[in-house]
């Protein structure tokens, strides 16, 4: 985010004379005492290196080395328990002694593991008996032994053998169906055999590329299980990352246009680039767990545990190549995914209007995936004066009302946040924001312009974070806008920046460098009532039913993060114009006769049902059974994706003469395909139509 600068001199000064003043020639040790340094002298909220810290560190590395438990013995866990009070002593000295005990157990024991799965898949598996596997690395427990280790692995590929027998039958029974005389019918036995020579050759490239790991990417992951207990936002990015995270944060390559991140061992798509190659085909969402990765109709890789950077070079390719991901769903569900890669396109990313009609009423609508601006001032565009050209363009088309969706927003620029906010008020506060040191500064809205008065809504969800929370709680305590989503936004209330280790040392350390960097949080926000967004998030005015409702999502979620607080209220006078408690109950009451919604609220049910059960029968039949019943049941929900009876969505006219480009025409017909289903949108037009 564009934040105005804090006064990070004395710390950079502070920290070169530190390392100034003797010469240390081993890198690890280097890096591990800067980074510490940096962080004490540079975080929000420094913590203290003591036994609490080494709990943290001890607890946090070990799950992301190990979160599925699939190698690591009881017994090992018992020997690495004396190191759980020492990290403290370590990490002050730039040991790594505990570091380098923990990474020779666990390859010794992945060198074992691999004898584990190569002798279960040598003979056919008996799919009749009634076997289970936790999938849930939270729920699964060390093993006592060799054993019941060697038995958790037999079922483990024993399940993904059965996922291959029972798509293989399926594939099989479809063609027979078709009667498809091009397709070669196998027995059971066959199919059977071929599912455990491709579980087989997974496991070996998975094995491969884990002992191919080099110590300073094992490295890397210790250093951010330090980093994280900070706070979750708080990285170590070596060099490469540091460069993987800018072209990922630019958009610019030729891939899939997904951002990752990696925690506990698990790949997550963190965000979908609007008008990427995913973002287009539709079925990729922030919060899938990938799992494999398939160069079109190759064999899938499997990426479980694998280091993101290795991932992300299976996941990238050039332009019109295919990739298959095989992702977990939110509700627990497995499917493959198929992405044609693309050049990311920035124009996707921009804000865009819609004119959408129900009952002879025209309103406005304003879509901004994220909260952009050019911050090396090259001439780029920002989304504040965006928004403004959009917002007079709605005027100028006499539109009763604007709604803007900021839903799946996960933040951006907050001198934009300020600007835009002034659109739609007189000149005064928009949020406060203080660091470590200084006093709450107040970031005001300085032009007694207010571009638009009209009523006024704005969508978040869930996923809505920072620079989108900052907005919708500046509207919300200005009652200037009903705030309309699910139960509450994401709560990341922090700010974060980059700090080059290279510019703490002196130029003596030149032969250990590049060092890397640190993303590190250095700010807070707050409501201009003097709340926090941090963990809170924004609770909307109107709350509708979400899927997703029963799930625990959202930075409360993450690992250590920061606590809840509040500051002293700016001086602010809220509009009178607007009763939102009454608007709001009326908007209750229609969502209560709605049958859409109540689909949505026992869709959730459904999704949480899912989410709980992590552990899966082995039995193949069983298995095919439960699949065929979610089927069936999932097929109830299909309603929800039809169009909304008497939504009509159009294009605002000054941008049709701008169909020009084909790429652009097909943007906004899926946009309208889109809106016309989105029947949160339809409510929201309701409540646009209250505040007439």
């Amino acid at each position: 985010m564009n934040f105005k600068k804090i006064t990070t001199l004395g710390l950079f000064v502070g920290l070169f004379f530190l390392f100034s003043s003797y010469r240390e020639v081993d890198k690890n040790q280097t890096l591990l005492n800067v980074m510490i340094q940096g962080l004490t002298f540079g975080h929000f909220q420094p913590q203290e290196i003591n036994d609490e810290f080494s709990h943290k560190v001890y607890d946090l590395f070990l799950k992301r080395i190990d979160y599925n438990k699939r190698f690591l013995l009881k017994e090992d866990i018992e020997k690495l328990n004396q190191y759980r009070n020492q990290l403290d002593e370590e990490t002050s000295q730039g040991s790594y002694e505990f570091f380098n005990i923990a990474v020779e157990i666990l390859k010794q024991r992945m060198a074992e593991a691999k004898d584990y799965y190569t002798t279960s898949l040598t003979n056919p598996f008996d799919f009749t008996k009634d076997e289970t596997l936790e999938l849930e690395g939270k729920k699964a427990q060390f093993q006592s032994d060799k054993e019941a280790l060697k038995d958790k692995w037999y079922k483990q590929v024993k399940y993904e053998t059965m996922l291959r027998v029972a798509e293989m039958q399926q594939t099989q029974e479809k063609a027979i169906e078709k009667k498809d005389t091009a397709f070669k019918v196998r027995t059971y036995a066959q199919i059977e055999e071929d599912a455990r020579k491709k579980t087989l050759k997974a496991n070996d490239e998975w094995f491969k590329r884990l002992q191919k790991m080099e110590n300073n990417e094992w490295r890397n992951i210790y250093l951010n299980a330090i980093a994280s207990t900070y706070d979750p936002h708080t990285e170590f990015f070596p060099p490469k990352d540091k460069e993987n995270f800018d072209i990922q944060m630019s958009g610019q390559f030729q891939g899939i246009g997904a951002q990752l991140q990696q925690r506990d061992g698990i790949i997550k798509v963190e965000n979908i680039i609007p008008g990427s190659a995913s973002w287009r085909q539709g079925q990729l969402k922030a919060g899938d767990v990938i799992l494999k990765v398939a160069q079109a109709s190759a064999d899938p890789v499997d990426v479980s545990d694998m280091a993101l950077d290795k991932a992300v070079e299976l996941i990238r390719g050039k332009k019109d190549t295919e990739v298959r991901l095989t992702v977990r769903k939110v509700d627990g569900t497995i499917i493959i995914i198929p992405i044609i890669r693309d050049v990311v396109i920035i124009e996707e990313t921009y804000a865009q209007s819609m004119i959408i009609q129900n009952n002879g009423h025209k309103t406005g609508y304003i879509k901004l995936p994220l909260f952009y601006a050019d911050f090396n001032k090259e001439g780029g565009r920002r989304c504040a004066e965006d928004v403004r050209k959009e917002v007079e363009k709605l005027k100028e088309e006499k539109v009763e009302g604007i709604i803007i969706d900021l839903r799946n927003n996960g933040g951006g620029s907050l001198q934009d946040v300020v600007e835009m906010g002034g659109l739609f008020i007189d000149k005064g506060p928009i949020v406060q924001v203080k660091d470590r040191v200084n006093s709450p500064q107040l970031l005001l809205d300085h032009d007694p312009e207010t571009v638009y008065s009209g009523p006024l809504a704005i969508m978040v969800n869930n996923n809505s974070a920072s620079a989108s929370e900052i907005l919708a709680a500046a509207m919300q305590d200005y009652k200037r806008a009903v705030i309309i989503g699910t139960s509450s936004t994401f709560g990341k209330g922090t700010v974060q920046k980059f700090m080059d280790l290279d510019n703490i040392v002196n130029p003596s350390y030149d032969e250990v460098k590049p060092l890397g960097q640190v993303k590190l949080t250095i700010q807070k926000f707050y409501r201009i009532n003097g709340g926090a967004t941090q963990l809170k998030g924004v609770i909307p005015d109107v709350i509708l039913p979400d899927a997703y409702a029963l799930l625990d999502l959202g930075e409360k979620e993450q690992d250590y993060p920061m606590k809840w607080d509040e500051i002293k209220p700016a001086n602010y006078t809220p509009w009178s114009k607007y009763n939102i408690a009454a608007i709001s109950s009326k908007s209750k009451e229609r969502v209560k006769k709605n049958e859409s919604f109540a689909l949505v609220n026992e869709e959730a049910k459904r999704v949480k049902t899912a989410r709980d059960r992590t552990t899966v029968s082995l039995n193949l039949e069983k298995y095919k059974a439960e699949e065929k019943k979610r089927i069936e049941e999932g097929k109830k929900f299909d309603k929800l994706r039809t169009e909304v009876k008497g939504l009509e969505v159009f294009q605002l006219k000054s941008d049709e003469a701008l169909n020009t480009d084909s790429v652009k025409v097909i943007r906004t017909k899926e946009m309208i395909k889109t809106l016309k289903k989105d029947f949160n949108l339809n409510e929201a037009l309701n409540v646009i139509g209250d505040m007439r």
